[in-house]
């Protein structure tokens, strides 16, 4: 190592996945809330928002339009069409930039996009956030309230085949309690921010 290096490892992309309504967005609110050291990336989508949600913190809720300009300018690290509806992406270029600085990156995206980015960055972390069991997530998801009957079938459906993709995956949490599978992903983040060794195993 020369005196330009950081004496500290690099950090490690690590990329959260799981079956719609399993509690991503819960998980990645609090680690955000107790791990400000972590940063979060912030996706970008062309779906309404939900209640409470605000532009630039949840999402980037953009027009049709502005998210075709984001692909043709080769900005996102992924982007797909999420239970035949609405679209998603990673803008690439936060992502790039905090890695460089050294600070520990968490993106929570859906199982399409973490493959997308296995392709791109295969040296991430990759983990997959399961429910206790099918029939508490089919509770989370009609218990959400905030989807049609018509759009609950369509992400039940998305669901059965998110959950086949577990083995994909690196690791996997269970969400049994929201602050204890963030805590779990966090100490698999912090873990991994260089080549696993036989302690993280």
């Amino acid at each position: 190592m020369s005196l330009t290096e950081p004496a500290s490892r690099p950090t490690r992309l690590t990329v959260l996945a799981g079956p719609t309504a399993v509690g991503k967005g819960s998980v990645s609110a609090d680690i955000r809330a107790h791990h400000p050291e972590i940063w979060i990336s912030v996706s970008a989508t062309t779906r309404a928002p939900r209640p409470g949600e605000v532009h630039g913190v949840h999402y980037w809720f953009l027009s049709e339009a502005e998210f075709d300009a984001l692909i043709e300018q080769e900005a996102l690290l992924e982007w797909a069409v999420v239970h035949g509806t609405a679209r998603y992406g990673t803008p690439r270029a936060a992502v790039e930039e905090m890695l460089a600085a050294g600070r520990p990156a968490l993106l929570e995206i859906d199982l399409q996009g973490a493959r997308q980015v296995r392709e791109r960055m295969p040296e991430a972390l990759f983990c997959f956030l399961a429910p206790p069991s099918w029939e508490e997530l089919v509770r989370r998801l009609v218990g959400r309230g905030t989807e049609s009957e018509e759009e609950r079938e369509r992400r039940l459906a998305s669901a059965r085949l998110e959950m086949a993709a577990e083995p994909e995956f690196d690791a996997v949490v269970v969400n049994r309690e929201i602050h204890a599978a963030a805590e779990e992903l966090v100490t698999l983040m912090t873990g991994h921010l260089g080549p696993p060794t036989s302690d993280d195993l």
